[in-house]
């Protein structure tokens, strides 16, 4: 019998940290962050990471694992998530899985393998020059849609990161990435994986998305964003998180104060709608609301995984 393991999805504001904490103090768990900003050291305001006091003695594992100018792939996600699940399955404890990317939940739900590619650093130059502009991004986000319209479909148009990883991929190895994710699936998942995935009525949630942003500047995400500014001299993909990219834009006078919140607060409305269709994706995902106590929604998964 293969062991269990409990994943906890849904969208940016949804309450997925809380009712993991209180679910894990009752079953004797401990927490697998499934967030890509919040591996990284000194990104804590703007990847809405968990305090100590939030964190209530409950164990993490993926937070805080790398620095932010360096590269970190869904593969060394995969490889170091699956080692915290076996070392907490060693501790007779129950592995919880939290987070809201999509790709990364995918990885270890379904066993996705992404190859460890060596790429080609001058080619990777040549992308990030032409992406550094509207036009540039937009012509790369289409010649993407015409190597692998089904990738395509999962990321905006102004996802930089990801576009640039489709077209890296395809000019590696010959294959598409959803090619290489199909290849990859037909490999044996070693977990019993029971997923849980938080909705939300939506102006609900874009209200709570709204006011989380409010309170990220307050507790001072510009001073969080200047200081990584000062500390690291590059970002491969850190500053391309929400909230992270905005702000410089506004460091730089490409942006008002207001219009870098109103930027921010729409980019992440946008982005919860694309986690919510990413995780309707999966048909075997059992959906609880958001909205009622978190005693309730625990209720709901002990009855989905005795």
């Amino acid at each position: 019998m293969k062991p269990k393991v409990i994943v906890i999805v849904g969208p940016t504001a949804s309450g997925k940290t809380a009712l993991s904490i209180e679910l894990a103090k009752k079953i004797n768990g401990e927490i697998v962050s499934c967030d890509s900003m919040q591996i990284y050291k000194d990104m804590d305001i703007g990847s809405a990471k968990p305090s100590i006091e939030e964190m209530q003695g409950i164990k993490h594992y993926m937070i805080d694992i790398a620095t932010p100018n360096e590269r970190f792939s869904v593969a060394e996600y995969k490889k170091l998530a699956e080692s915290a699940i076996d070392e907490i399955l060693s501790k007779g404890k129950i592995p919880i899985v939290v987070g809201g990317t999509g790709l990364y939940a995918d990885s270890l739900i379904y066993g996705i393998e992404y190859p460890e590619i060596e790429f080609d650093e001058k080619y990777r130059e040549v992308l990030e020059k032409q992406a550094k502009t509207e036009v540039g991004l937009k012509d790369l986000y289409n010649q993407a849609k015409k190597i692998d319209e089904l990738a395509v479909q999962k990321i905006s148009e102004n996802d930089k990161k990801r576009i640039i990883r489709i077209l890296e991929i395809y000019h590696q190895t010959g294959k598409t990435k959803t090619e290489l994710e199909i290849d990859s699936r037909k490999n044996e998942v070693k977990y019993d994986f029971k997923v849980f995935a938080i909705n939300m009525e939506r102006q609900i949630l874009y209200d709570r998305i709204n006011k989380r942003v409010d309170i990220m500047i307050k507790n001072g995400l510009i001073q969080e964003v200047e200081n990584l500014l000062k500390k690291y001299n590059q970002f491969p993909t850190a500053m391309q998180g929400l909230g992270y990219k905005e702000v410089v834009q506004y460091l730089n006078k490409e942006l008002t104060k207001e219009e870098m919140i109103d930027k921010i607060k729409l980019e992440t409305r946008r982005y919860a709608k694309r986690q919510l269709t990413w995780f309707r994706k999966n048909k075997e995902t059992i959906w609880i609301d958001g909205l009622v106590e978190v005693q309730n929604n625990i209720d709901v998964i002990f009855k989905h995984i005795q």
